[in-house]
């Protein structure tokens, strides 16, 4: 091919429209605004709803540990909960190991508790 070929081709090319690259991103800016409000705000506000219960935690409260175990609030520290799970049996958790609470002011007999009661009447 000779130079000249080279210009005439150069010349004949199309060339893109002034904003034509704009128009591209708009609607990738329209889908990370969809992710945002779809994804990730949901979880931020899960994720300070979980501290803030962790935070509120109180000695004698009810909880649930993340690997699914019962029990009572003994004691705790800035870290740590100390959970009473029987009688002269307590284990030490991680604040963050805790799934969900029950405070000790929510409604009485359990159906956790009476089968408990149930167990200890059978055996």
């Amino acid at each position: 091919m000779n130079p000249t070929h080279l210009l005439i081709l150069a010349e004949a090319a199309p060339t893109a429209a002034p904003g034509g690259g704009l128009g591209m991103f708009v609607p990738m800016i329209l889908i990370m605004v969809m992710f945002y409000f779809i994804l990730i705000r949901p979880q931020r506000k899960q994720q300070k709803a979980q501290e803030e219960m962790r935070k509120n935690v109180r000695v004698g409260d009810k909880v649930v540990s993340i690997g699914g175990i019962h029990g009572l609030v003994s004691g705790m520290t800035d870290k740590t909960v100390s959970v009473k799970i029987a009688d002269g049996l307590s284990i030490k958790f991680d604040r963050s190991a805790i799934a969900s609470v029950e405070s000790k002011g929510k409604g009485g007999d359990s159906s956790d508790e009476k089968e408990e009661e149930t167990d200890e009447k059978q055996g």
